[in-house]
């Protein structure tokens, strides 16, 4: 026969299933969105070497900023939104057909050939800066990403891009000695093959605001001129790091010989004893002063009042001596 509830356990029962009911249901946390990590293409780049390059266009925007309010008479702002490692087909995948890009020579000290370095620029942007260069407003934010230039326009194209390819020269000069020149432009981004698919490059995301025109910026630099470049300046700030080395030890025995003639007051002390006022008063010749040490305790030589080493006393040709014998390290006398 089955258990019968008693009247406790039915009432007990029927309040869980209440408070069960009134108990609000847990809030799902919402799922972090991570990027994933392509472990058949570590990145090749540190963050700080992205920080470095970071830095050296955030003083690129700047220079280029004051450029275009030059050239233009408007007031400009360009800021880096980003720098991402990539591999080239991704940079490629995200132009248009009609896109136009700028190929940078670049030459560095070491005569190296290496791939150019890309520029690209939104077609509302350079539309609106060639028709501030023609007189215009620059303000027509019609131009899609499908606006195929035409000869004129890409003959202005050229000229403005020199400008912003000029600059790169100056922004890398606290790192390295390179020179970058304007190349050509590529009417077909799809048809450059300076670059394989695969390699791995560092797009430089600029914002660029001009007037009320905002639109974005690019440079890709391939992973190959990085690495040449990178290569040069551990190779220079090692030669300095040897070089500094070198001149402070120069520096070192300059001092020295300077200083060599210096006359300094050396003292052997050969003990230390506290007397009282009256004591002293009644001192006599003859008199005995018990120094509290043992007959052969070392003696410690001063130079210009600072311990230095310790010593036996001794004699030498008939003279008062001491015999040096360890270094003192630390000891401010006894």
């Amino acid at each position: 026969m089955a258990d019968v509830l008693s009247q406790g356990q039915i009432d007990a029962l029927l309040n869980s299933m209440q408070n069960a009911e009134a108990k609000p249901a847990k809030e799902e946390k919402p799922k972090e969105n991570y990027r994933k990590y392509d472990f058949y293409s570590p990145k090749k780049y540190t963050k700080d070497r992205l920080k470095m390059l970071r830095s050296i266009y955030d003083n690129y925007c700047r220079i280029a900023s004051s450029q275009i309010n030059g050239l233009f008479r408007v007031a400009s702002e360009i800021e880096i939104v980003g720098v991402e490692e990539q591999r080239y087909y991704e940079f490629g995948n995200a132009l248009n057909e009609t896109d136009v890009i700028t190929l940078a020579r670049v030459e560095l000290q070491d005569q190296s050939k290496n791939p150019p370095m890309l520029f690209h620029i939104a077609p509302t942007l350079m539309s609106s800066m060639m028709d501030r260069m023609l007189g215009g407003l620059g303000e027509d934010s019609t131009v899609n990403f499908a606006y195929k230039y035409t000869d004129i326009e890409l003959a202005l194209y050229e000229r403005i891009i020199k400008y912003l390819v000029a600059i790169t020269t100056d922004v890398w000069a606290s790192y390295i000695k390179l020179n970058t020149s304007f190349e050509r432009i590529e009417e077909n981004p799809s048809m450059f093959q300076g670059i394989s698919v695969d390699e791995t490059v560092v797009i430089i995301m600029m914002t660029i605001h001009i007037g009320t025109i905002k639109d974005t910026m690019n440079i890709c630099i391939p992973g190959i001129l990085l690495s040449n470049i990178f290569d040069i300046i551990d190779k220079t700030k090692h030669l300095a790091d040897k070089d500094n080395q070198t001149t402070r030890k120069e520096s070192r025995e300059e001092i020295l010989d300077s200083i060599k003639e210096s006359k300094l007051d050396v003292m052997a002390q050969l003990g230390t004893a506290r007397m009282n006022l009256e004591d002293v008063y009644n001192l006599h010749a003859g008199d005995v002063i018990n120094l509290n040490k043992p007959q052969d305790s070392p003696v410690y030589i001063h130079v210009a009042g600072q311990p230095w080493f310790k010593g036996q006393l001794g004699v030498n040709n008939k003279n008062i001596a001491v015999k040096l014998q360890d270094r003192v390290e630390g000891l401010k006398g006894e």
